[in-house]
């Protein structure tokens, strides 16, 4: 029912703190102009009406009792110079009241007139300066004209015009005050929006208690994460190498044996295991910030992953790009990621292709295959770590770790990104999208 004025709000917390300070003054202010101005002032203006009602009645009931028309006359305009009235014996008739529509102290000066002059003919209020009447007597019709001053209060636009000064200068220190108040939470959602994408801003808990207890967690929770990660990466890394003193062993003993069957098949197991480690060394490198980083330009990135496995003989192709413009990128974890798609997808399809849309705000590096794909309701389970879906790829091109897409992931996701699979319109095979924040 409100979704319009939900769209109409502001977004942002200052927005919404400066709203919130705003409307109560706006409101304030209308209603004390509407009620206390309007209601002190009508009271005021009527006031000053029935005066200049019995200044009226007098000089109306002096020309009444004059001989003749010129007697009436003379007295009237005798007594017109004394009360600063301007008066005419025999004068134009006023019909009716006249004012404009948005004079309300004109409607009372009207109503006032009316109520305290009984033979009055008309009243024109149409201009500010002069208030002219007309009254009948036994010589003629009068004309009475004076200045609006005396029956409208000259001053009650002055306490608008102090309300609105003062509003606005209140407003104004409010803002400074709540710009610096805002401020600190402003530098958390930088500092937090930046460790979403994998880099560390330097960042220091200010401003309110409140904030300054959320600045602390936020740093007390970006040291576990780093902690997690650095030892996640240390284990990782030591339990592979320890790994390889064996296996080199390993390798050295089943090279010094006679050729056979079993040893082929124990050598190929050991490449295998090799291939393993290797595989986990990646995936802890993964989350591993081995650089910052940097300004570069995401097409060449792409351009330079499809030139390496070229090299290899690998049957991929640059397929173009769309938009243009750097972005900061840690141009070796993007690389890694690029290359683990590429490798996936030469694994499963004959042919793979890889393009770039840069975005206003993202960069979407697209690598397409024209092998098997994967099932839709599969295709969350298949960015697991350690999880394989071969049944559904080609097993004769070779199987692999499970941890090619899941590198690809927490890659994306250190760049404050993500990794979509889906179909490829172009090949038929499956799309994997590598989207990261600019």
């Amino acid at each position: 029912m409100f979704d319009w004025l939900h769209r109409m709000m502001p977004r942002g917390i200052y927005g919404r703190a400066l709203l919130i300070l705003i409307v109560p003054i706006v409101t304030i202010q209308i209603v004390v102009s509407m009620v206390f101005i309007q209601r002190h002032y009508e009271a005021v203006t009527r006031q000053m009406t029935r005066n200049l009602a019995i200044e009226v009645a007098h000089i109306v009931r002096a020309a009444e009792a004059a001989a003749s028309g010129p007697e009436a006359a003379a007295a009237a305009a005798a007594q017109g110079r004394s009360l600063q009235i301007d008066v005419t014996l025999p004068g134009r008739v006023v019909s009716g009241d006249s004012y404009l529509f948005y004079d309300l102290q004109g409607r009372t000066v009207a109503a006032t007139l009316r109520e305290r002059v009984e033979a009055l003919q008309g009243l024109d209020l149409s201009t500010w300066s002069r208030v002219e009447l007309s009254a009948p007597t036994r010589w003629g019709t009068i004309n009475l004209s004076f200045d609006r001053r005396r029956v409208t209060a000259t001053n009650p636009h002055q306490l608008l015009v102090v309300m609105l000064a003062t509003g606005i200068l209140m407003t104004v220190i409010a803002t400074v005050f709540l710009r610096n108040q805002v401020r600190p939470i402003r530098q958390l959602a930088v500092a937090a929006d930046a460790f979403g994408k994998g880099r560390s801003v330097p960042f220091r808990p200010s401003g309110a208690t409140e904030v300054r207890a959320a600045g602390a967690a936020f740093l007390e929770m970006r040291a576990r994460i780093e902690r997690h990660i650095e030892q996640r990466t240390l284990m990782l890394s030591g339990v592979s190498h320890d790994l390889r003193t064996p296996l080199t062993r390993l390798k050295l003993s089943l090279s010094l044996l006679e050729e056979s069957d079993e040893v082929r098949a124990m050598q190929k197991d050991v490449a295998e295991m090799e291939r393993l480690l290797d595989a986990f060394l990646d995936f802890a490198r993964a989350d591993a910030t081995e650089s910052e980083a940097e300004t570069v330009d995401p097409v060449a990135v792409a351009q330079e992953v499809v030139a390496d496995a070229g090299r290899t003989g690998a049957p991929v192709t640059f397929a173009g790009a769309e938009g243009s413009g750097p972005a900061r990128l840690r141009t070796a974890a993007v690389k890694r990621a690029l290359a683990n798609l590429v490798g996936n997808a030469v694994r499963y399809g004959r042919t793979a292709q890889v393009s770039v849309k840069v975005g206003p705000s993202t960069v979407c590096f697209a690598v397409e295959d024209d092998g098997p794909g994967i099932p839709k309701e599969k295709r969350e389970e298949a960015m697991r770590p350690f999880t394989r879906l071969d049944r559904s790829r080609n097993q004769d091109r070779g199987s692999g770790v499970g941890l090619g897409l899941s590198i690809a992931a927490d890659i994306a996701r250190s760049h404050g990104g993500s990794l979509r699979l889906g179909e490829s319109e172009r090949l038929g095979g499956l799309r994997a999208e590598l989207i990261v924040a600019r």
